[in-house]
């Protein structure tokens, strides 16, 4: 089990014969992961702060608020109001999360078949959605009532979406393979 930072190093000699880079800044790398939560309109300061406790201890860093953009009435949300936390990562935090991430947390989940290769965007980033954060090995002591999910988004610096698949797949990024749409005898 190769950390990610030892192949985040390899990631020029990997890729360069694919997308034809003569120059190590040309390869692609990882800039930054963000993990966010949403918490709606919660008015209970008890599951707030067990939130942040959790994202805390789960990141190694302490999680900002995000505030509402505009107000919905239908919803009752007023700009301004706190509506989820955010914690950026970078540097070691990032690699060290991302290690947790790819070779404990994942491996966790009930009936993992790998993740989904189409949640990478235009831009080369990827995101995915954890529905329990009791996958990772800081809340197994927890009581499972308060559970929440998260969204994860590893920003990359690839231009294209096959410079992000060959990217994440070769930090260790348990992506699905691509299934073939056309059956038997069907095209």
């Amino acid at each position: 089990m190769e950390s990610v930072q030892a192949r985040l190093k390899t990631v020029f000699e990997v890729m360069k014969g694919d997308f034809g880079y003569g120059n190590v800044n040309e390869a692609a790398t990882i800039e930054k992961v963000v993990i966010s939560v949403g918490t709606g309109r919660v008015d209970d300061k008890a599951k707030i702060a067990l939130i942040q406790d959790r994202l805390a201890k789960i990141t190694g860093q302490k999680a900002a608020p995000r505030a509402a953009r505009q107000s919905i009435a239908a919803f009752k949300l007023r700009e301004g109001d706190i509506v989820g936390y955010q914690v950026t990562l970078r540097g070691k935090r990032m690699i060290h999360f991302l290690d947790k991430l790819i070779h404990i947390a994942i491996p966790q989940t009930r009936d993992f078949r790998g993740l989904k290769a189409t949640s990478i965007d235009e831009m080369g980033n990827y995101t995915l959605g954890i529905k329990e954060h009791t996958i990772f090995p800081e809340t197994v002591d927890e009581d499972i009532r308060d559970v929440f999910g998260m969204s994860i988004t590893i920003v990359t610096t690839a231009k294209t979406k096959p410079e992000a698949d060959t990217l994440l797949r070769h930090i260790g990024m348990p992506l699905a393979k691509a299934e073939e749409k056309v059956r038997k005898g069907k095209k």
